[in-house]
């Protein structure tokens, strides 16, 4: 499909090249994140509605003078992009991956280079350490490459170490990797991956949901990390110590109902310490892609793909709170923290609400990076 022409699934609410751009204004506009995104099309109806009401909605929390992304602004990102031969992805289009649409965070633009079809194919996710050690890496060249022979497209991050690897096998085994970047779609992070993201360009594919030349900050990382995890039906975690993004695509994938698999590793090597956490918490423990492949019961590649596929659930699942009564909830949130931690449980006192209330307006917060979790159930402000 060419980014000028439409082919709409029947759930979707958008059939021409201005509701398109609309959607794409509202991703860019100050303050809306993905679930953000999602609440304010379901409020209005449709995008053009939601950026009429988003200056007086940011006026509710306290936020002047607000400003929706102007028209230019979004015409020259698509201009950007079309010149670096990047296809624009727009949540609910037929070529949107499919695997997305039960995510309640799926990032309503991705930017895609490469091979799109690979994005609604069976697909596992691989995320590890950046220093991994000569097992992992060995283990993750094992598993790519299995995993590609026997069909599935191999999901990672692009980043140094077992990214890097499962990439790498991946491409040897039947070229199907996808690689999920944290800034624009043109910008290669590390750098010394260069090569590797060529290659995938040729064979594979690599999408962002930023805009082209987009360079990664801290906060994008986890974001990115929610896309492995939802693009993949399983993800495989190869070496990982306690604290790590690793993790966080493992958690997601769980908040997603994906299976999380995990390598075990040496009690005493604390690049294994995630993994064998992983397992101990109910982890299937993965030796080799035998594993895997049994216990999503695709024992070969000749297993008919649409066995192999996710369910197609209908679009995401958006909160019914009016987006007001959110704004004006990250406003109460933002004003009673500040750089010395405090007690999530304090907060919700102090803010009269409950934790069902409270939790995922925290979630967006921290994905927006406006607020930070340290350790003991601490929060705090980021200045």
């Amino acid at each position: 499909m060419a980014d000028g022409q439409l082919s709409t699934p029947p759930h979707s609410t958008f059939q021409t090249e201005d509701d398109r751009l609309d959607r794409l204004r509202l991703v860019r506009s100050r303050r809306v994140g993905a679930v953000t995104f999602h609440r304010l099309i379901a409020e209005h109806g449709s995008a053009r509605a939601a950026l009429a009401a988003l200056p007086a909605i940011a006026c509710a929390a306290g936020v002047e003078d607000y400003e929706v992304c102007p028209l230019g602004v979004a015409q020259a990102e698509l201009k950007q992009g079309r010149a670096l031969g990047a296809r624009l992805l727009v949540h609910g289009e037929a070529d949107y991956p499919q695997a997305l649409t039960d995510v309640p965070d799926a990032p309503p633009v991705l930017w895609a280079m490469g091979d799109i079809a690979l994005l609604n194919s069976p697909a596992i996710g691989m995320v590890g350490a950046r220093n991994a050690s000569s097992l992992g890496t060995r283990m993750a060249r094992r598993l790519g490459l299995g995993l590609s022979e026997a069909g599935f497209t191999v999901i990672s991050g692009l980043a140094r170490g077992i990214d890097a690897a499962a990439h790498e096998a991946a491409l040897e085994g039947q070229g199907r990797t996808v690689a999920v970047m944290a800034g624009g779609v043109d910008v290669i992070y590390p750098a010394e991956n260069a090569a590797l993201a060529t290659a995938i360009d040729a064979a594979g594919c690599r999408i962002s949901e930023h805009p082209p030349g987009l360079e990664p900050q801290a906060r994008h990382f986890p974001l990115r990390n929610r896309i492995v995890a939802g693009l993949s039906r399983a993800v495989i975690v190869v070496e990982a110590a306690a604290k790590s993004g690793s993790l966080i695509t493992a958690r997601a994938a769980l908040d997603y109902g994906r299976e999380v698999m995990a390598v075990p590793g040496h009690p005493f090597d604390a690049r294994a310490s995630g993994c064998n956490i992983l397992i101990r918490d109910g982890a299937l423990l993965v030796r080799g892609p035998q594993d895997v492949l049994e216990a999503l019961g695709a024992p070969c590649a000749a297993r008919p793909e649409p066995e192999l596929r996710l369910q197609q659930l209908p679009g995401p699942t958006v909160p019914q709170r009016p987006l007001k009564e959110v704004a004006l909830l990250h406003s109460m949130i933002l004003n009673r923290l500040g750089p010395s931690p405090l007690a999530e449980d304090q907060l919700m006192r102090d803010l009269n609400v409950t934790s069902a209330q409270l939790a995922p307006e925290l979630l967006v917060l921290e994905l927006d990076g406006r607020i930070a979790r340290q350790p003991g159930g601490l929060l705090a402000r980021v200045e």
